[in-house]
């Protein structure tokens, strides 16, 4: 997904906090200069329990205004797990500056993202996820969800908040803009404007399987990483996102 132009000044700049579901937190940061003039968010998700949970790290520069963020919610040095959908410069970029704030912190991924890349690139050694795997956070719990190339990239994944029923997305539903911190209607029209300009998403044999396995947990929120999250029926979303994109891929492998 777009990164901050070279040169791209933080001044000014800030990230502001919502809570979305019950002590989980919306950390967003507007950046005017991507996706000009309608401007792009970088979003990370704060889980707020005995073991705090940061989804997606931010680049490396957003680092002092995030963890600024997650300051006003819970001091830095108490997160307990580091976790990102996918190997990505807007999701794990600063995952090394997180784990030497938070020194009890470690990385959790999915198994492949951990061999693939993440046993390297990572100061201290991850924790490998299975497929449908369940970390225990104290007050909420978070299951893991392989989606290889959903959206994008071998070592996709989402996590799960079981007690609240929030799904976090990724680059799902991607849109542009600096609209609210939660919408309850129309998120799929947004979400394919914003793949009419990034085309970001990979249209393949899984893609359809995989959202329809998403639905089929009828999330109540889903947190986005670009844009407004969504609270309503999730599962009816994903399901009309998945309906778009086999579309889209039957209108492609017919030309």
């Amino acid at each position: 997904m777009p990164s901050p132009p070279p040169g791209v000044t933080m001044t000014g700049m800030e990230t502001t906090v919502a809570e979305i579901a019950d002590g989980i937190y919306r950390l967003s940061t507007y950046l005017p200069d991507v996706a000009a003039p309608a401007g792009f968010t970088m979003n990370q998700f704060l889980i707020d329990a005995e073991q705090p949970l940061l989804f997606h790290c931010g680049q490396r520069e957003l680092f002092p205004l995030v963890s600024q963020a997650v300051s006003r919610v819970l001091p830095v040095e108490r997160l307990r797990w580091i976790t990102f959908g996918h190997v990505e410069a807007d999701e794990s970029g600063s995952m090394n500056q997180w784990l030497a704030a938070a020194p009890r912190s470690e990385v959790a991924h999915g198994e492949l993202g951990c061999m693939l890349s993440i046993n390297d690139m990572a100061d201290r050694t991850p924790r490998a996820l299975a497929d449908g795997e369940v970390i225990d956070l104290g007050g909420k719990r978070v299951r893991h969800l392989d989606t290889p190339h959903v959206p994008h990239n071998w070592e996709a994944r989402v996590l799960y908040e079981e007690t609240t029923g929030t799904l976090f997305c990724g680059d799902l539903f991607t849109q542009v803009g600096n609209g609210p911190p939660v919408v309850s209607d129309e998120l799929v029209e947004p979400a394919m404007l914003a793949e009419d300009a990034f085309n970001q998403t990979s249209l393949g044999p899984l893609t359809v399987t995989t959202l329809r396995r998403l639905a089929a947990l009828q999330p109540r929120t889903l947190a986005v990483m670009h844009g407004s999250s969504y609270s309503g029926d999730g599962g009816a979303a994903l399901n009309t996102l998945a309906d778009r994109y086999r579309e889209r891929l039957t209108a492609r492998l017919a030309a």
